[in-house]
């Protein structure tokens, strides 16, 4: 077939195409199974080594307990510190964020966004939820606790959380630093240390093992992955132009347009 015709016409092409049902389903099933690999892969394999108790993950778990343990014993004030952090930033109050930052995007009329999020964060905790379950893994048994909590170890839920709410933080905020450098680096920095002190202050406080919390902060960044690519996907099949998410967020125009935008 001769593709060689006037830009317009090869324009117009591209855009049917990309409009086109059978072609919009054929590319959510690509980045579903891409999904699915990086959902699953690391993810997985961390479970299965829990679940057939390797000595080398048992060992290191065991190791940085104890000196975390060892620690807080000697410093009250840390105990203290990482049980007001852990509390702030718990599932509980970033759902409650998540929930304010839904209520804001639907007043923008961004429902999509806000679509997004509920289901990022819902699908998100759903998993975890039902992964403890399955994997049935009991949390650090100490002789001097400085804290306690209910349910299975693996994942934590608190690094899970902070993981969804992190990437919901950078994609839905980041459109509005797309011209401020200085704005970018504080969103990510605000994501990072969210992400890893909330995971830190579990194992600092004796509650879950380390791998406890590297899996909840894979399956976060996991699932936000999947999510902002079926949102990408959408965008592509609504006749948007493809968003860069780590630098506009999902939805670009949900800033004011900048210079460069008027330009073009």
């Amino acid at each position: 077939m001769n593709t060689i015709g006037p830009p317009s016409t090869r324009v117009r092409s591209w855009r049917r195409r990309r409009l086109d049902p059978d072609h919009s389903l054929g590319l959510r099933l690509t980045l579903a199974a891409a999904a699915a690999v990086l959902v699953l892969v690391p993810f997985a394999l961390l479970a299965l080594l829990i679940l057939g108790a390797w000595p080398p993950l048992l060992r290191l778990d065991a190791s940085v307990t104890g000196a975390f343990h060892g620690y807080a014993l000697e410093h009250p004030a840390w105990v203290r510190a990482m049980a007001v952090w852990t509390h702030v930033f718990g599932p509980g109050p970033l759902r409650v964020a998540a929930a304010v930052v839904v209520v804001w995007l639907l007043r923008r009329r961004a429902p999509r966004l806000a679509v997004w999020v509920v289901t990022t964060m819902l699908v998100g905790g759903l998993l975890g939820a039902l992964l403890k379950l399955l994997v049935g893994r009991n949390r650090p048994d100490l002789l001097e606790p400085v804290a306690r909590a209910a349910g299975y170890s693996f994942p934590s839920g608190h690094a899970l959380n902070a993981a969804l709410a992190a990437g919901v933080l950078l994609l839905v905020f980041l459109p509005f630093a797309r011209h401020n450098r200085a704005g970018r680096i504080a969103l990510w920095i605000t994501a990072i240390l969210l992400t890893v002190v909330t995971g830190l202050s579990r194992i600092a406080l004796g509650v879950h093992w380390t791998s406890d919390v590297v899996g909840g902060w894979v399956l976060g960044v996991a699932t936000v992955a999947a999510t902002a690519a079926g949102f990408a996907t959408w965008r592509t099949g609504a006749g948007r132009r493809p968003a860069r998410p780590l630098r506009e967020g999902v939805e670009p125009e949900l800033a004011d347009p900048g210079p460069e935008d008027r330009r073009a």
